[in-house]
């Protein structure tokens, strides 16, 4: 509890109070209590709302439907693969997973850029390329953080399908079940806890980047990447608005509390 107090309760409350301040970065000698205005500014600003939109995006896309998805389709391959295209794919996929996130974002942008890797091949399929980071800015970047988070749904999946007895999924087929029915009745609902905690965990990680989107794109261009991280950040270290950036933060710290509480309410109910 005392662990907990110091660098978890402590930290937050100290941020709920800045929040409700008009703390500054500079130039400014001391700071003033304003009540709910950082929050009514945060909602009247169109930026903050882009925002918004944007995180939400971005975490479906790369998360609840990129990282879960594929995670699952790997997991559900890999077990039927045999040993040595499991390690080789298993390595490939994880080492995407182990990378630093700024080396992730550069491996990225060299390979949505102009001049990329995306264009070259193209080029080569006599296809048509484009400026991916300026064009499709907010695609570019679920994507690149579905394949960096991959690995770990992945992993979680396997675990998952390997603690299904066999004799199960065999009656099932002795029984004449194709492979679509066999997971849709067998397979996901014997997974389901497995499931939600997944897609909680992925949520939650995936509303909190910043490096991988930073480094690709910076929010741009404009703020047609800029999730509710990086608006946090400019807010408060680029326009040394401390407590408006802060209460920016709460706003993002609620988003995730309410993905959470949707993803433990369905856990509960399947107890």
């Amino acid at each position: 509890m005392i662990l907990l107090v110091l660098f978890l309760a402590g930290p937050i409350g100290y941020c709920a109070y800045i929040a409700f301040t008009d703390l500054q970065l500079t130039g400014q000698a001391s700071s003033s209590f304003v009540g709910l205005e950082n929050f009514r500014k945060a909602f009247g600003d169109e930026d903050f709302r882009n925002a918004v939109w944007l995180t939400l995006v971005f975490t479906v896309l790369s998360s609840i439907i990129g990282q879960n998805t594929l995670g699952f389709a790997l997991a559900s391959l890999m077990r039927r693969a045999s040993k040595p295209v499991r390690t080789v794919t298993g390595g490939i996929v994880v080492t995407a997973w182990v990378l630093p996130e700024v080396v992730a974002g550069f491996l990225l942008y060299a390979f949505f850029r102009k001049e990329g890797t995306l264009n070259a091949i193209l080029d080569w399929l006599h296809l048509p390329g484009q400026n991916w980071l300026f064009t499709l800015p907010i695609l570019a970047v679920s994507f690149a953080n579905m394949w960096r988070g991959t690995a770990f749904s992945m992993l979680v999946y396997s675990a998952a399908l390997n603690e299904i007895p066999k004799e199960i999924t065999e009656s099932a087929e002795v029984d004449g079940a194709g492979g679509w029915r066999r997971m849709w009745h067998i397979t996901l609902p014997m997974i389901r806890r497995s499931i939600g905690t997944n897609l909680m965990l992925n949520t939650l990680q995936t509303l909190s980047v910043f490096g991988l989107i930073w480094v690709m794109t910076r929010g741009g261009p404009g703020n047609r990447s800029q999730t509710l991280p990086l608006f946090m950040y400019e807010q408060a270290f680029q326009k040394h608005a401390i407590g408006y950036g802060t209460a920016v933060a709460l706003l993002l710290l609620l988003v995730g509390s309410l993905f959470s509480l949707v993803y433990m309410r369905l856990l509960r109910s399947e107890v």
